[in-house]
């Protein structure tokens, strides 16, 4: 199988729908969830050219840096800390339009202006999160919330 995705739909409802079908695809009964993590990210980052697309794993009450498309990243994130340790904390999706006015974000990297992080869930407990940056502020919607926490559903039942 060649591991390329095709660009397809108009609205970007239609092209999230696109790229899931591909990334089941390309996934298939694959087990490794280093590699599903890995595919899954440079799939977003690919199809949709976000700044920075990546999975923190949850590990003794901390988020640990998993695989990822982008720049250097932190390594190590504390419960309810920043974006991704507050929706883990919350146990829901986060929707950042400015970065800045996020009390306590934490800047991994200054090019990066909106967010969205959506936890990954096993037998009802958070194992993780996908973190989607972009830098461009208000660059995320209800749209992107919703396909992205439909990705992260599937994607949890082949983790």
């Amino acid at each position: 199988m060649a591991e390329s995705l095709l660009k397809s739909g108009t609205t970007k409802a239609e092209q999230y729908e696109a790229l899931i079908q591909q990334l089941m695809h390309l996934i298939g009964d694959e087990k490794n969830t280093v590699a599903n993590l890995a595919n899954v990210a440079a799939g977003l980052k690919q199809y949709f050219g976000f700044f920075w697309v990546g999975f923190y794993l949850v590990e003794n009450m901390e988020l640990v840096l998993g695989p990822f498309q982008g720049p250097v990243a932190c390594t190590r994130i504390g419960f309810g800390r920043g974006v991704c340790g507050s929706a883990w904390k919350q146990n829901k999706s986060l929707l950042v339009p400015n970065v800045e006015e996020f009390p306590g974000h934490i800047a991994c990297s200054s090019l990066s202006k909106s967010e969205v992080v959506i936890p990954i869930r096993k037998n009802d407990l958070i194992i993780g999160v996908l973190d989607v940056d972009s830098d461009v502020l208000n660059d995320f919607d209800d749209v992107d919330v919703k396909y992205l926490e439909k990705l992260c559903d599937w994607l949890s039942t082949v983790l």
